[in-house]
């Protein structure tokens, strides 16, 4: 099978994914349509196999990919096609990006997956069987290599439907061996005494995996697939706190029970499952922002393969603790305010008592505004937390760390949509009566003083956030030692905050020392660190040492590619950074090729309109000029322009940046009458939205006089720069 083998016209095989007892899976492209495939090869029988037991294969294969086919729901792998070649049987279904758990626990050395991870993997492969259940169909070959955790944190079941062509001896047909099918360390004690299996042997399946995810190992780890049988048939599992004593009784339990060797005795369906387990969901006195926090901040707390992962839609379920599914439509009401008017609270003499239901249920809208924010909602998220607040303040009082929790969460969100100076406002407020209540060492109070910190640099208030950082620095390395990850998260603030002081040697230095550390102490693959190496780039790129900045920013993008993938969200960044070192470098023509590699690639990861993918856009036109291919470069850039313009609004400074170089290139072009409006039209955005004073719009300023120079036939030299440059994705120091 070469790589340029066409299947029925339409599909071309790219490259090999995997291979397996059924056959391989390769990454295609679907000619009609554009857009990139899975397929998915059975392995051909040969002339040795009967033709009646070929028939029938055949027909099964049609029928159970009609099956597949009609599924729909987020957490299925979708099927869109199906057929034969040259004698071959396949299946075309959606290339998922993304790790399949086998490989995530790979990923981790086998350790247990984090308690939330844990929970939400849980429920949403719980939704998936609830669905196919209902459907009438039962997977029968549930392991973790058959389900699949995309970028954005959404979980899918693959292959449904091949399982039951295994089931018809086709595995064993074609290896020549007589084990049942399935996979030994998750096979149900029915199918592996041959009886009848339903619903209730992928709830089996389902205990197997959750028991592996959080213990690190399969309930019966013996050393031949025999004596794991004969573990599922005969042997009671161990309880999995024994390999894992913070794992929750209540979570314990449900894996037990599923793991019944009874059919009977397990759970009555995926549902109830669901349900019991996402009332096992943490509920913190002060949830950590994990889900809500920028990928940096997430990276400290979670393995390196969630760096970047959303907590994706959550399975519904009839009890008030576990929220609705997220839906495109909105929140309802329910979730953004209580039903009826809250019981007004006792006198002060008589401490109110609230009710378990009621802060269970304010826990579980708290949690739903983090999986809002981790899916990039952030205004719907601080309608929530604002909510969530005012209705914590009512029952548990001001100063309760329940309500300033959900304070902290709003002032979060604040900053995330733009509102820096509301969110700085919410965050003193916090920082404030957390030193009062906790103490002025406490780590929350420290948390909420570091955001102060944060929205000051968003609002240009560099020197004051420089002061808070090395206030709060001072007390963490006291406190915590200079080695803590939460040191080196605000060092690494501080190094960013120095950058921006225009104090770059510090700021290299600093950054350097802070890279130094966290891989001795995390590794020198872990995100955070790579996160570190980035800023070291970005200060060597300030101080004009760009080719340390390029080979900087080179190995960054090969470990992030090792560790995260070619297509993650982070790797594409090193790869943009590697573009702006080529073309500092004077290497234009190597970075409009890597820049047209880069937009491809964010378009088929991201979208062609996601932020990232025009700034991708936005580089390669910027080198096109840099070229000297002008009539190119005004094109990409006016196109780039009108998206932005649209999708972030005319007064976006990703958009003004882009507008910026439209001038740029109509200058260039000799056009100055049009440049000088996109200049004004720019510098009038910018006055606005920045003031007068702003650097950025003293800059705006200035290409404005340039053109009217070159329109009065001033001096060569007012002619504006050719380009801005290729802007860098956000560099967002939160967190890291």
């Amino acid at each position: 099978m070469g790589e340029t083998r066409l299947i029925q016209g339409r599909y071309r095989l790219l490259d090999l994914i995997g291979r397996g007892g059924m056959g391989e899976v390769w990454r295609a492209r679907d000619e009609s349509l554009g857009r990139q495939v899975a397929v998915k090869w059975l392995r051909p029988l040969g002339p040795h196999h009967d033709q009646s037991f070929t028939r029938v294969l055949r027909e099964r294969f049609r029928r159970e990919a009609r099956v597949a086919a009609a599924l729909q729901h987020r957490g299925v792998t979708v099927v869109h096609d199906f057929g034969e070649s040259d004698g071959v049987l396949f299946l075309v279904m959606e290339l998922l990006e993304g790790r399949n758990l086998s490989q995530v626990l790979d990923d981790t050395q086998h350790r247990p997956l984090p308690l939330p991870d844990l929970v939400d993997i849980a429920e949403q492969v719980c939704d998936a069987l609830a669905y196919t259940h209902r459907q009438g169909i039962v997977h029968r070959d549930l392991k973790p290599a058959n389900i699949v955790r995309l970028t954005d944190g959404t979980v899918k079941i693959c292959d449904f439907g091949i399982a039951r062509l295994a089931d018809m001896g086709l595995t064993s047909r074609l290896t020549g061996t007589g084990v049942a099918m399935g996979t030994p360390h998750y096979m149900s004690p029915e199918q592996i005494g041959g009886g009848k299996v339903d619903l209730r042997s992928d709830l089996y399946s389902l205990g197997c995996v959750l028991y592996e995810l959080a213990t690190g190992v399969p309930p019966f780890d013996l050393g031949d697939a025999w004596a794991v049988l004969v573990g599922h048939r005969d042997t009671p599992p161990e309880p999995p706190r024994t390999h894992r004593a913070d794992l929750p009784a209540h979570l314990e339990q449900v894996i037990l029970d599923l793991l019944a060797k009874l059919p009977g005795q397990r759970p009555s369906d995926a549902a109830e499952v669901g349900r019991r387990i996402g009332a096992a969901r943490p509920v913190p006195a002060y949830p950590p922002t994990v889900l809500s926090a920028g990928p940096a901040a997430r990276e400290a707390r979670l393995p390196s393969w969630t760096h970047g992962m959303t907590a994706g839609h959550r399975a519904a379920g009839a009890e008030p603790r576990t929220p609705p599914p997220v839906t495109d439509a909105g929140l309802t009401g329910d979730w953004t305010r209580p039903a009826t008017a809250p019981t007004p609270l006792p006198a002060p003499d008589t401490p109110p008592t609230p009710p378990d239901d009621a802060l269970t249920a304010l826990a579980g809208r708290h949690n739903a505004g983090l999986s809002l924010g981790a899916l990039g909602r952030w205004a719907e998220a601080g309608e929530v937390h604002r909510a969530v607040a005012a209705d914590r303040e009512q029952l548990l009082g001001p100063d309760h760390p329940d309500t300033l929790a959900s304070r902290y969460e709003a002032a979060f969100a604040l900053s995330r949509t733009g509102r820096a100076a509301d969110a700085l406002r919410a965050y003193t407020h916090v920082a404030r009566v957390r030193e009062r209540v906790l103490g002025a060492e406490h780590p929350d109070t420290l948390a909420a003083r570091q955001e102060t910190a944060y929205v000051l640099g968003q609002l240009g208030r560099t020197a004051e956030a420089h002061q808070v950082y090395t206030s709060v620095l001072a007390v963490r390395e006291r406190a915590m030692g200079p080695d803590h990850p939460d040191t080196l998260r605000c060092r690494h603030n501080l190094a960013f905050t120095l950058g921006r002081l225009g104090r770059l040697d510090d700021s290299y230095r600093m950054a350097r020392e802070v890279a130094e550390a966290r891989a001795r102490v995390l590794g020198p693959d872990h995100p955070d660190t790579l996160v570190t190496r980035c800023e070291v780039g970005y200060a060597l790129g300030q101080l004009g040492r760009w080719q340390e900045a390029l080979d900087t920013y080179r190995a960054v993008a090969e470990a992030r590619a090792r560790v995260l993938g070619p297509d993650h969200p982070d790797t594409l960044a090193a790869r943009h950074e590697i573009g702006i070192g080529l073309g500092r470098l004077g290497r234009g023509a190597e970075a409009v090729t890597l820049y047209r590699g880069l937009v491809g690639d964010r378009a088929r990861v991201l979208g062609p309109g996601h932020p990232e993918t025009l700034r991708a856009r936005h580089g390669l036109g910027v080198n096109l000029g840099r070229l000297g291919r002008w009539e190119e470069a005004l094109a990409e850039a006016r196109d780039v322009c009108a998206v932005r313009e649209r999708v972030l609004g005319p007064d976006h400074p990703d958009t003004l940046v882009s507008r910026r170089e439209v001038a740029v290139g109509l200058g260039r072009l000799g056009r100055w009458a049009d440049a000088l409006t996109e200049y004004r039209t720019v510098a009038d955005a910018r006055e606005r939205a920045l003031g007068a004073a702003h650097p950025d719009t003293l800059a705006a300023r200035d290409d404005e006089a340039h053109c009217r120079e070159r329109l009065g036939g001033g001096r060569a030299a007012g002619e504006p720069s050719g380009g801005v440059g290729e802007p860098r994705r956000p560099r967002d120091p939160h967190g890291t």
